[in-house]
């Protein structure tokens, strides 16, 4: 197994820089002022890399949301019980949840993987059986994981990839379920950055004061007992993490070898995918910051990708909504520079002299 993971990097190509330079010089043509879209004229670029097509276009999109339970839920962390990550995978299962609703809105099929559930899931079309444990240990004890369990957990998320590429994706936004996963998550970022705990802890599913003393002190203690090794990205994860997250690491990277984007939704997802780039740091310009979370530690987790969010709406609520909600921006980005015509097609008049307005200025294109 332990082969599988060096594996996964080295398909990991830089992004494709003709084919930038190609979506750049036709974004440069089109019938508007340069920059005057602008992210969507940069993310357009990042997807023709991306891709290796200047044109790219995205028929085939799908939101992998994986699932697990986390030891650490017994120190009162959450001020939801643990019986809610099986129930909500039924609900994804059955179609009510948010991501479901989101999801169809943008044309993306959901994929739930039970990675380490504590429960006896019933059998289902929809489920991808993957689960290495029932649950993670508390960390508050020991390792969350062995090595060898957070190995197989990221081997299980990339065959999850892999499996739904021979089907069709060429768009993915990853996804999470796991009562625990903030704090999992918080102890992440604090083992990874050496930020101080309480800065990067938030209060996940909205536990009060007490709730949130709660949890930094059990992250503080986890990482006191475990002594992760911030330079050794998967110690961390194996000591302070959980099955879902690897699982998403496992996504990411297996997403990159096959260059399908990877929108990212909030927090959890997030720190997934800085593992994912900790481990192969070719992987972050195959990544797309979906949103920034309310979730406090988010910023520090973006901050150490060096991403900007989209969108920017508030949201703490996980299961790949945010990502969901960012397709329709890619969707845009690459239909513009696919589908608007140049100054040349257009027959319109390119700004040519030094002498003319600038961009936005009164008299330039972007005035009518």
């Amino acid at each position: 197994m332990a082969s599988d993971l060096p594996s996964l990097a080295e398909r990991i190509q830089p992004l494709d820089a003709a084919a930038m330079g190609a979506a750049r010089e036709r974004e440069n043509r089109l019938t508007k002022p340069a920059g005057s879209l602008g992210r969507l004229e940069e993310l357009a670029i990042q997807l023709a890399g991306i891709t290796g097509r200047p044109r790219p276009r995205f028929a085939h999109k799908a939101v992998i949301v994986l699932a697990g339970d986390h030891g650490v839920a017994s120190a009162g962390v959450s001020a939801y019980p643990r019986e809610v990550t099986a129930q909500m995978v039924l609900n994804f299962l059955a179609g009510g949840a948010a991501i479901n609703v989101l999801a169809r809105r943008v044309g993306a099929r959901v994929v739930v993987g039970d990675l380490g559930v504590d429960a006896d899931l019933p059998e289902h079309p929809g489920l991808i059986d993957a689960r290495i444990a029932r649950g993670t240990r508390n960390m508050v004890d020991g390792p969350a994981m062995t090595r060898a369990e957070a190995l197989a957990a990221i081997s299980a998320g990339a065959e999850i990839l892999d499996d739904e590429a021979e089907q069709g994706l060429d768009l993915l936004a990853i996804g999470e379920m796991g009562i625990g996963n903030t704090t999992a998550a918080s102890a992440i970022v604090a083992a990874l950055t050496g930020l101080p705990v309480a800065r990067v802890t938030g209060r996940g599913t909205g536990v009060d004061d007490r709730g949130w003393q709660r949890k930094v002190a059990a992250i503080e203690s986890a990482l006191a007992v475990n002594r992760p090794h911030h330079d050794d990205p998967l110690d961390v994860l194996a000591k302070v993490g959980g099955f879902e997250i690897a699982g998403l690491v496992g996504v990411t990277l297996a997403a990159a070898g096959r260059r399908i984007p990877v929108l990212v939704d909030g927090f959890i997802s997030s720190v997934a995918a800085l593992v994912a780039a900790e481990i192969c740091p070719a992987a972050r310009g195959y990544l797309i910051a979906a949103h920034r979370s309310v979730e406090v530690g988010h910023q520090a987790v973006l901050d150490r990708l060096g991403l900007k969010p989209y969108l920017d709406l508030d949201l703490r609520l996980g299961e790949g909504t945010g990502a969901a909600l960012a397709m329709g921006l890619v969707d845009a980005a690459a239909a513009i520079l696919d589908e608007m015509a140049t100054f040349g097609e257009a027959g319109v008049s390119d700004r040519t002299s030094p002498d003319d307005p600038a961009p936005g200025a009164p008299g330039s294109p972007a005035d009518g």
